[in-house]
């Protein structure tokens, strides 16, 4: 994969990907990451690739912009903590410490992201333990395991042995919206699908899902651009 800079103020670099299925040319930004993409078929020379560019830079210049930056975990700064900002202050100690109202963390600035993230995978798994715990209780259901991982595709996925996955970045959100993901996946302990009983499932689970999936939609790409490095 190559890439194609795009002059202007800012200059604009584009990914360049190569498919034999392509049939036409198509440009793409990823919500996640920002990262704009353009495929191109095989025959295509890179010169068509650039006029494609050119004619679409108003777009692609208005669409970048509406991305939500990324936020660097940094001393001094915060992080989103179960739907509040969270400021983070430099201690004498070894690992992150929820003091106050504040997240205390080493002193080093390098170990900052490190010490954050650990925390906040802690966090999650103790919060979304105690909500698979309560939903489940509830159905009559019993599940695997869980395991938490940083997923970009999806919030949660449960397997067809009721083994249970969450992306530990639900600790970000409000406390609901991470109940609603576990009740959500619970839910697929009685329904493997997204069938109107499934959804009649979650409903009696968690009766304000609609709002809980709306956030996640409007602010759920903003919690993946929290970068711990």
């Amino acid at each position: 994969m190559g890439c194609l800079i795009l002059d202007g103020n800012p200059p604009v670099e584009v990914q360049l990907r190569r498919s034999a299925r392509a049939r036409r040319l198509s440009l793409r930004i990823s919500r996640l990451d920002g990262r704009a993409t353009l495929t191109l078929p095989t025959h295509v020379p890179e010169r068509e690739g650039m006029a494609f560019l050119r004619d679409r830079e108003d777009w692609l210049r208005k669409h970048l912009a509406d991305v939500t930056p990324e936020q660097v975990v940094s001393l001094g700064g915060t992080v989103p903590f179960r739907g509040e900002a969270l400021a983070l202050r430099p201690a004498d100690i070894k690992g992150a410490r929820l003091v106050d109202g504040a997240l205390h963390v080493p002193t080093d600035p390098a170990r900052t992201g490190k010490c954050v993230a650990a925390f906040m995978k802690v966090q999650a798994r103790d919060a979304l333990a105690a909500a698979s715990d309560r939903y489940s209780q509830v159905l009559g259901r019993s599940y695997g395991r869980i395991t938490l991982r940083d997923t970009r595709s999806r919030w949660g996925s449960c397997s067809s042995a009721g083994d249970l996955m969450y992306s530990w970045r639900l600790i970000m959100a409000p406390p609901k919206v991470l109940d609603y993901v576990a009740a959500h996946e619970v839910a697929h302990l009685q329904h493997m699908d997204h069938s109107a009983r499934f959804w009649g499932v979650v409903e009696d689970l968690f009766p304000d899902h609609k709002s809980c999936r709306a956030w996640l939609r409007s602010h759920g790409n903003a919690l993946h651009r929290v970068r711990f490095d």
